[in-house]
């Protein structure tokens, strides 16, 4: 069995801002920083690593996961015609112990 290495490229950060879109603050959000984590909504395009980067580049924190969830954009009807919302990709990062995001100061 071969194992494969996920090689940790560098971003840039142009690059970075265009990954990481906009905190999310709500209360789930909220709970989870009782346990080092932030939630964040990303491109649609990014991966776990180029999110990875991203976060300890504009942050200047250390990460120890990333986990992803993709949420597809439902469907509504306005005034008789169907629209459909856009989807959307969150990630929940946890950071390493005694690093901290003030997410209040915004990205």
């Amino acid at each position: 069995m071969i194992k494969y290495k996920n090689k940790f490229k560098e971003v840039d950060l142009n690059k970075s801002y265009q990954i990481i879109l906009k905190p999310i603050v709500t209360e789930k959000a909220t709970k989870l920083s009782e346990f080092n984590k932030v939630v964040f909504e990303v491109a649609y395009k990014s991966n776990k690593n180029e999110i990875k980067g991203a976060v300890e580049k504009l942050f200047s924190v250390k990460v120890k996961s990333v986990n992803i969830i993709n949420i597809k954009g439902k469907v509504k009807r306005f005034k008789g015609v169907l629209g459909k919302r856009n989807d959307i990709k969150k990630a929940v990062i946890t950071l390493e112990e005694g690093n901290t995001i003030d997410i209040s100061a915004g990205v």
